[in-house]
């Protein structure tokens, strides 16, 4: 049996966040599995996180190579990850994707999902080189115009929105603080549409699985089902074919828990280092339970209802409270007393965090600050 508390730690263990790791950035980012990128500072911060003398040019380097892509993956939002793991990444989530965005929505603008694969190979030769979503938007309604769709504007905006996601596409880095700026372009993944076929996605799923297990292991049926949004029922069968690759523990409830053997494992004991985490940081969201890390009173203070997750206090290895940048340094609201030597610990922390984003965006997350009205009576300093 493996104990919440162990269950923290190796959580922590494989997202280096016991300690940051002297690897590059490259490797860094193959080895956390993916980052959420959501909000375009999210990656520098995550990584900033995790890796000693992380340098953010190196991954504006990697983003214009790209050798890390943003792209729609996992629970259908945009992630950061290694060139090698999207193909796998990609193919794993078709079935999802294919249902969340080739829906009523799409089938509005006159097009049948069946039409939206038939129209992948002439979308990504379109493609082949950065097309902002306004380009993407006239070249759909002149080609429905063509068809004689009678609102072929409206019609190019219903089927915009559904092939952005579904669509085998990268985002351009165009520059700004963070690569990613809030009008994005977009990059055919290949020069080839991907399989679209059901057996594409059974044979690449195991894969996604081992993956999410190095990451983020041990982890239940649910919890791998959640990072994915793949339903439970093709989880299990993936897990199957998997055999010996993977093993099972009984977690603290009882529920049997799926690791990879000889993955870090650390004792409940270890100690965990104070952390200010980035908005929508990937330990956050990629389990059902997510109390491996969010007590569960702290989690609608963190995870607002319209899916917005803030920058968080990370105090031995738990969700403590949340940050924000203000004129003068970084604001930390905890939501219990923390001790004068943790308070230490995070404006260290905040000092180095300060300095990353003094060059390139000292008002990070700004537009997000209204939830701190809403935040109960805390104790809050000035770090």
């Amino acid at each position: 049996m493996i104990s919440a508390r162990e269950l923290n730690r190796s959580t922590l263990s494989r997202q280096l966040l016991l300690e940051r790791a002297p690897l590059t950035v490259l490797d860094g980012v193959r080895h956390v599995v993916a980052l959420q990128a959501q909000h375009p500072a999210s990656p520098y911060v995550a990584l900033w996180n995790r890796l000693s003398g992380f340098d953010p040019a190196a991954l504006d380097a990697l983003f214009t190579a790209r050798s890390v892509v943003k792209a729609t993956l996992m629970r259908i939002t945009l992630h950061a990850v290694h060139i090698d793991d999207y193909p796998v990444f990609r193919a794993a989530m078709q079935p999802t994707l294919h249902a969340a965005r080739l829906g009523t929505r799409f089938t509005a603008g006159g097009l049948t999902p069946a039409d939206a694969n038939a129209l992948l190979p002439e979308l990504l030769a379109f493609t082949h080189r950065p097309r902002t979503a306004t380009d993407m938007r006239t070249w759909l309604a002149e080609r429905a115009a063509g068809e004689g769709v009678p609102d072929a504007v409206r019609a190019a905006d219903s089927t915009w929105w559904g092939l952005k996601g579904y669509a085998p596409l990268h985002h351009v880095p165009m520059g700004g603080p963070w690569s990613f700026g809030p009008r994005p372009s977009f990059v055919a993944a290949g020069p080839e549409a991907p399989a679209t076929d059901p057996e594409a996605a059974r044979g690449s799923l195991p894969s996604l699985i081992v993956r999410y297990l190095s990451g983020f292991g041990p982890a239940s049926v649910a919890d791998i089902a959640q990072f994915a949004l793949v339903k439970r029922p093709a989880i299990r069968e993936a897990l199957r074919t998997l055999d010996d690759a993977v093993e099972e523990f009984q977690g603290p409830d009882g529920a049997t828990l799926f690791d990879l053997p000889g993955a870090s494992r650390p004792p409940a004991e270890t100690p965990a280092p104070a952390r200010l985490m980035a908005m929508w940081d990937s330990v956050l969201l990629a389990y059902a339970d997510r109390s491996r890390v969010i007590p569960p009173a702290y989690r609608p203070l963190v995870i607002r209802r319209n899916g917005d997750v803030l920058p968080t206090l990370l105090v031995d290895g738990y969700v403590a409270g949340v940050w924000r940048q203000v004129d003068t340094g970084i604001e930390a609201t905890a939501f219990h007393t923390l001790p004068d030597a943790t308070w230490d610990r995070l404006s260290a922390e905040a000092r180095s965090l300060t300095a990353l984003l003094a060059d390139r965006d000292p008002a990070v997350y700004g537009r997000y600050h209204h939830w701190w009205a809403g935040l109960p009576e805390a104790e809050t300093r000035l770090l």
